[in-house]
């Protein structure tokens, strides 16, 4: 029940105007974002390279209802590309479609993220487009492989959510089309209609979708986006069944979580990447962490309380 209501929050306007000026809530949202600038997520990138891992860059935002605003986006993600790429930084990109205008209309987003995809491909810099509710996912996959198809770039990725039943079916149809894929559970509010309601069933599709799709032939590629110990350990098991796997697959967890299993994968071999958001916008994805972990919620209650 409390992680129903944390997300609804996560998309309230009111208890974002709350919530986005205590003092506690931006120091505690500083363990999941890195820094609301770009020189921040940078620097914080940079430190994670020096432990060995891999970073997902987000710049953080979602359901723009401007035109102009989308153009900013836009720019954003050019100087992000150019800092990675001037500075040495082992590092991707995600984003979101809403972000780049979907809300306001499918042409616009294409337009803008053929403008990013056509950036990062020139640096060689991948590019993920992070999976939405599930009223963006038919679109979202469509207009992923107009991308990769269509106008032919090859570095992009698309994310799938292991708790929507239409999983596993989009997770066979990309693996033999040989796609980049993020594996997560799934972190929106979802209807008993279209998503699994209890987290045992979520757990056990995602790891059928996992091993079926590393057992799939071809060139498609497993990003392993859980911190769940039991599914890290069933993934590690069947990488050392075929070593070969880990030349197709890397784990994939958020910063400020589990930063020493983070380490520990690192050290024993496996890619490992990091996704690292910042910005300004962060509300939405910071309640989105407290439903994962309500814990957290009591302890920014807590310290509320105490001051």
């Amino acid at each position: 029940m409390l992680r129903r209501i944390l997300l609804y929050l996560s998309s309230a306007i009111w208890a974002r105007r709350i919530v986005t000026h205590w003092g506690v809530a931006r120091r505690m949202a500083r363990r999941f974002v890195a820094g609301e600038t770009l020189a921040e997520a940078i620097a914080a990138a940079q430190t994670l390279n020096n432990r060995g891992l891999l970073v997902s860059l987000d710049y953080l935002g979602e359901s723009v209802k401007n035109a102009q605003d989308t153009a900013d986006v836009v720019a954003m993600y050019g100087r992000l590309l150019a800092r990675i790429k001037a500075t040495e930084t082992q590092a991707s990109v995600s984003l979101k479609l809403t972000h780049l205008g979907l809300d306001i209309s499918e042409e616009l987003c294409v337009t803008n993220l053929r403008r990013i995809l056509t950036d990062a491909q020139a640096r060689n810099i991948l590019v993920t487009i992070d999976m939405e509710s599930s009223a963006y996912t038919e679109r979202t996959l469509r207009i992923y492989r107009t991308m990769h198809d269509e106008y032919d770039f090859k570095n992009v990725g698309t994310v799938l959510q292991a708790y929507l039943y239409r999983t596993a079916e989009d997770a066979r149809t990309l693996a033999t089309e040989g796609a980049h894929v993020r594996l997560c559970k799934g972190a929106y509010l979802e209807p008993p209609a279209v998503a699994f309601p209890q987290k045992a069933d979520v757990d056990r599709n995602f790891v059928t979708i996992m091993t079926e799709f590393l057992h799939t032939p071809g060139t498609a590629y497993l990003c392993i986006a859980s911190h769940d110990e039991g599914i890290i350990q069933q993934a590690e098991a069947l990488l050392a069944q075929d070593s070969s796997l880990t030349s197709r697959s890397e784990f994939q967890m958020l910063y400020g979580v589990r930063s020493a299993r983070q380490d520990t994968l690192a050290k024993a071999g496996y890619p490992v990447r990091v996704y690292m958001p910042f910005g300004e916008a962060w509300y939405p994805y910071f309640m989105r962490r407290l439903a994962e972990r309500p814990a957290n919620l009591w302890f920014m209650v807590k310290n509320l309380l105490r001051n």
